[in-house]
């Protein structure tokens, strides 16, 4: 009987893991688009939350997202392919940069990257909570913003959830809700041009 719950115990974080890999590796393979209504919470060390805010998540592979900010101020994200743009509506401020530098080993490489994820990001189970599976996702680059990223995932291998840890023991957490799978998503909606008398800041 010991040796019986040895071996099952051995062999039960094995199959956890697969579980979560392989949850994140489908949700990889089958969306090629998605769009989703999100709230982003900011917590500090100690667990409070500092900010908050909401808006709707687009993205296409590879490389095309956009992340509209409407609560509780107006800025909009947009990987075009090519660049890295950041439209600050108060700030009249657009940063931009190259997507490549821009994606890296970030959290949105996760997403609207290629699908050879383990190439940036080391993989490991984080077990259950919240009725979700968890991942473990830690940048190989020692240039992210984040020291990891948890990913939760329901039973459909459904992104539900996303927690990004910095490297000053602040966590964001990203919940997404309406998320459509692989939407017909129209090629304007990844384009960006600065306004007109807008800062622009980088490349």
């Amino acid at each position: 009987m010991k040796k019986y719950l040895l071996t099952l115990l051995l062999f039960l974080p094995l199959a956890a893991h697969a579980a979560a890999v392989e949850k994140l590796k489908t949700f990889i393979a089958a969306t090629r688009s998605a769009e989703a209504d999100f709230t982003q919470d900011v917590l500090d060390q100690n667990g409070k939350r500092i900010q908050s805010a909401s808006g709707v998540m687009q993205f296409q592979r590879p490389g095309k997202f956009r992340w509209t900010y409407q609560k509780p101020y107006e800025q909009i994200i947009v990987g075009d392919g090519r660049k890295f743009w950041l439209y600050d509506k108060d700030l009249n401020q657009v940063t931009v940069k190259s997507l490549d530098a821009a994606l890296g080993s970030s959290p949105a490489a996760l997403l609207a990257g290629s699908n050879e994820i383990e190439k940036g990001f080391s993989l490991s189970e984080s077990g259950t909570r919240e009725g979700l599976e968890w991942l473990e996702a830690r940048p190989r680059s020692q240039d992210s913003s984040f020291s990891s990223v948890y990913m939760g995932f329901d039973d459909k291998a459904k992104l539900v959830v996303m927690e990004l840890n910095d490297a000053f023991g602040h966590k964001t957490v990203l919940r997404f809700s309406k998320m459509q799978m692989n939407p017909k998503l129209p090629a304007r909606q990844f384009e960006f041009s600065p306004p007109e008398g807008a800062d622009v800041v980088g490349e």
